[in-house]
């Protein structure tokens, strides 16, 4: 149960609920003994009465009375405690299962790009719902069974033991082989439970990624290809789960054997023991009989309990696996950082870990405050990871990033990005209504404001012509706009935060034509007046008002300078603007 023990320190956060469910439970199991004893001394009542030959029948028939109504009130007694050990144990539950949830969750953000890249979204959902859900069980039904079981067993072993020592001992011969059958046991739902929850993530991951992609499927008509396929996936789950439900079947009809062979020990050892005058009444024997019935559940539940547990114990160490990730980029500066916008790259080289790709290679340049810059270049030329190293979605290999002239990996993290607007190349809207995927970038905007964003990235009157307008509730990943209305909504979202002071543009125009590239441009250069800008782009229109241009290619700096002074030189930029040129006099 190492893996568990990940779970102590949300035992000593809710310790108060946690101790007073365990006083609660053992004052319900204190009073949950009076009934076999007022069995008990009825049955000693009648017992005595027929003997003697009394005819004072009316007093064994208050007797009588009296023990019933004793045993009513005991037995509500020990039920309502019961309901209050459900209203702290298993509510502790429920508030060790949200924190854990959130601890996941929180945990999952501060994550770098790479373990994403690693990681499959069905897998990393698989954790943070059903496993988690394994680990509730278990401090939840699991410790509050557990904790009743050993308060039951305590009790009621020393109150059997105080009345005979020899029949005790009879009682509980079979429990000695019931230990060593649910060891055994649940060794093996251990080994099975972790391999279904294994299972049950790569069925959650295929299914993602296929109802992702189903317009692809679709395309290309291969609906059946891929229902084989889940088929087979689904087919294998199924074999692991009933594997594992034919373990934990075991459990029930071994407990019941062991639970009757107790019973049988008791009426046969007891009725030999009272033949023999080693016990005074057949009162004895009934009191056995209901003890041993006593312990039948919280011996049954053993099984259950350890079949939690185990389950527990497969999923948390999954989720500690994604827990004890280290990420990557960290905030060094716990310091509040004043951005203004000035970056600088010295001698910069990057290699994507995952890849082993050298994506730059020993690149210097300097952008000033306020100044907008193109960076052009073939794919894969480094563009992107440009704009990921300012973003800080990585940390670089060799050399230096300066903003504002202090290293990058010493300005406050949350600072840098709170003052950076990024509309990534691959535009991600929420499944949820456009004005809400535009005001992702300021959650207090007013309408007017999401209105006036929408204008300057000229998707406005798009919106108005949707039926619900700004109201519309998109599919996922944006799935109901085009391309182009996807880019223009995910630069709206950037135009409408205000405080950055940096605005990144990851070829974010490449879905629109040049007439809407031009009004959109005309509107960022106006509206980014003292804020640095950084496009990148593959055309060079989007270049010809920049106040720098930056050419790429494999990871260096191949021309770097405005569009008068490119066009004057030969290389890759003047090739490019000949090229588009034409292109556009033959249309």
């Amino acid at each position: 149960m190492k893996s568990l023990k990940a779970l102590n320190k949300y035992f000593i956060k809710y310790k108060y609920l946690f101790i007073l469910g365990i006083v609660i439970t053992i004052a319900s199991q204190v009073f949950s003994l009076y009934t076999p004893k007022l069995v008990g001394d009825s049955f000693r009542a009648i017992e005595a009465h027929v003997q003697s030959g009394s005819s004072k029948s009316d007093l064994v028939k208050d007797l009588l009375l009296k023990n019933i109504l004793l045993i009513l009130g005991t037995t509500f007694i020990a039920g309502f405690l019961t309901f209050l050990v459900r209203q702290t144990l298993i509510v502790m539950s429920r508030y060790i299962e949200f924190d854990l949830k959130n601890e996941i969750f929180r945990h999952y953000q501060v994550l770098p790009v790479s373990f994403y890249k690693k990681n499959r979204t069905g897998d990393l959902m698989n954790r943070i719902s059903e496993d988690v859900s394994k680990v509730r069980m278990y401090v939840g039904p699991a410790l509050m069974q557990s904790i009743n079981t050993i308060i039951r067993f305590s009790v009621v072993i020393i109150q059997m033991y105080l009345i005979s020592p020899m029949l005790t001992f009879f009682t509980l011969l079979p429990l000695p082989i019931l230990s060593y059958a649910i060891y055994k046991l649940s060794k093996e739902i251990n080994i099975r439970s972790k391999i279904f929850q294994e299972y049950l993530s790569k069925l959650s991951s295929v299914s993602q990624e296929l109802f992702s992609g189903i317009r692809v499927i679709k395309a290309y008509a291969i609906e059946q290809d891929n229902l084989h396929a889940v088929n087979g996936l689904s087919n294998e789950m199924k074999d692991k789960n009933l594997s594992l439900s034919k373990i934990n079947a075991f459990f029930a009809p071994l407990m019941i054997l062991l639970i009757g062979s107790s019973s049988l020990l008791v009426v046969y050892v007891g009725g030999v023991m009272y033949i023999n005058g080693q016990i005074a009444s057949i009162g004895v024997i009934a009191e056995f009989v209901i003890y041993v019935n006593m312990l039948t559940w919280p011996v049954a539940s053993i099984g259950w309990v350890m079949s939690l547990i185990k389950e527990a114990e497969a999923s948390q160490q999954r989720i500690n696996e994604f827990l004890e990730v280290q990420p990557d980029i960290v905030n060094n500066n716990p310091d509040r950082s004043d951005i203004q916008g000035t970056i600088e790259f010295k001698n910069v080289s990057f290699t994507y870990e995952d890849t082993n790709i050298t994506a730059l290679k020993d690149i210097s340049f300097t952008i000033e405050q306020g100044q907008k810059v193109v960076i052009l270049g073939n794919i894969g030329s480094g563009k992107s990871t440009i704009l990921a190293l300012i973003t800080r979605l990585y940390d670089i290999t060799e050399g230096q990033i300066l903003i504002d002239g202090t290293p990058i990996h010493l300005v406050n993290l949350k600072d840098l990005r709170d003052n950076i607007g990024v509309v990534p190349q691959d535009a991600f809207l929420f499944s949820d209504s456009i004005k809400n995927n535009i005001m992702f970038g300021d959650p207090k905007a007013t309408d007017e404001a999401v209105i006036e964003a929408a204008q300057k990235a000229n998707v406005h009157e798009d919106i108005l012509g949707f039926s619900k307008q700004y109201d519309t509730i998109l599919g996922e990943r944006g799935i109901t706009l085009s391309g182009g209305q996807k880019q223009r909504v995910s630069i709206a979202r950037v135009l409408i935060k205000k405080t950055v002071k940096v605005l990144l543009f990851d070829d974010s125009l490449s879905a629109v034509d040049t007439e809407t590239e031009k009004k959109i441009l005309k509107n960022l250069y106006s509206d980014s007046k003292g804020k640095t800008t950084i496009i990148v782009s593959h055309r060079v229109a989007t270049a010809k008002s920049a106040d720098k241009i930056i050419v790429l290619n494999e990871g260096r700096i191949e021309q770097e300078g405005t569009h008068k002074q490119l066009i004057a030189q030969s290389g890759y930029y003047k090739d490019l603007y000949e090229k588009q040129r034409s292109e556009k006099v033959a249309v």
